[in-house]
């Protein structure tokens, strides 16, 4: 008996196809190429939200003025991306709309820019002694309000799975602005401020873009690194501006603005330069291993 083969060469070919169509994919997406075509840049706060300073600039004037820099930046050196800002003025504008801004205009990247801030805490000291209705001699305290100035470097943070416990301060901070926004338990479905476990509906609200957002933060990191920065590292955390994006985001902290020597840095001509160029050369290799 001869051996007949099982199946043909052609018909290979046509079980393949159909199997491309039986697991949903849409054999002329293959024939594209993927290019980075379209990138949001938002700068954080703005408007009523913005309390957030260091000794002479605020949070929100600073990542405005790195974001728009930025956008230069990205439209001069890659002709072919088009860019589009979140707020390009004092303007608040709520973080569901900042992710559906991005959702909508089928970006291929969102990066949301920030600066750091450490919390303020309380020292108790005695400021003085008094005596009580025995005629005893008592202490009389009170509260130094201060703030750490000496911690500083970048972080870069994306969207993922937060345990009660890992809602630090940064994240407060930055999912702080909801609580500015009206209807803020629709948007947000159902967070409550008064519940620590709600951090976790964030999480839950899964960001299917993880491992690319993770290789973006990873390249601007790096990108800190080689100017000499602090690296705080890559953090997945439940960030609300994060949350629903459809595409590769990040929230990266350009440095701490509580910090003198950092705010000085932020706001200068150099210090702005080579932050953005930082995040330019991330964007550049990323665009470069995902492109075909």
């Amino acid at each position: 008996m001869k051996n007949i083969p099982l199946v043909r060469p052609n018909a290979i070919l046509i079980i393949f196809i159909s199997a491309l169509f039986i697991l949903g994919i849409d054999n002329q997406l293959l024939a594209q190429e993927y290019k980075i075509k379209t990138i949001v840049i938002d700068a954080g706060h703005g408007g009523k939200d913005g309390s957030t300073r260091g000794l002479y600039s605020t949070e929100k004037d600073v990542a405005l003025k790195t974001a728009l820099r930025l956008g230069k930046l990205i439209q001069d050196s890659l002709k072919d991306v088009k860019v589009i800002f979140t707020r390009q003025d004092d303007t608040f504008i709520p973080l569901y709309e900042r992710i559906a801004i991005a959702n909508n205009a089928k970006a291929d990247l969102f990066i949301s820019i920030h600066c750091n801030d450490m919390p303020v805490y309380g020292t108790r000291y005695i400021s003085g002694y008094t005596r009580n209705k025995k005629g005893k001699k008592v202490p009389i305290y009170k509260t130094r309000y201060a703030k750490s100035t000496s911690t500083k470097g970048v972080e870069t943070f994306v969207s993922g799975s937060g345990r009660v416990n890992e809602q630090d301060a940064a994240i407060k901070r930055e999912n702080a602005s909801i609580f500015l926004e009206d209807n803020y338990k629709e948007n947000y479905d159902g967070f409550n401020p008064d519940d620590p476990e709600s951090a976790i509906i964030l999480s839950l609200m899964k960001n299917t873009f993880r491992t690319q957002s993770l290789k973006l933060a990873k390249l601007v990191q790096d990108e800190y690194i080689q100017v000499g920065r602090i690296n705080r590292g890559v953090q997945e955390k439940s960030l609300a501006v994060l949350a629903r994006a459809g595409m590769p985001a990040i929230l990266t902290e350009i440095g701490f603005i509580s910090n003198p020597d950092e705010e000085d840095y932020m706001n200068s001509e150099a210090g702005q330069k080579e932050i953005t160029n930082c995040l330019l050369k991330a964007i550049e290799a990323y665009k470069v291993s995902v492109e075909i």
